[in-house]
């Protein structure tokens, strides 16, 4: 998820496609929250591993 966000948001940069870089940064963002729960040992959703 984090590598999609990168990809979508450099695309939106390059191309200045405004919804790719918006969808970029969000992706991004998830992803970066998600492996530092991940990291941390927490559980999400009920689960121990999210992938």
């Amino acid at each position: 998820m984090i590598i999609l966000g990168l990809i979508l948001l450099i695309i939106g940069l390059v191309a200045s496609i405004a919804i790719l870089k918006t969808i970029g940064i969000i992706l991004l963002v998830i992803g970066l929250i998600l492996a530092l729960i991940g990291m941390l040992g927490n559980g999400i959703g009920g689960r121990k591993h999210w992938y």
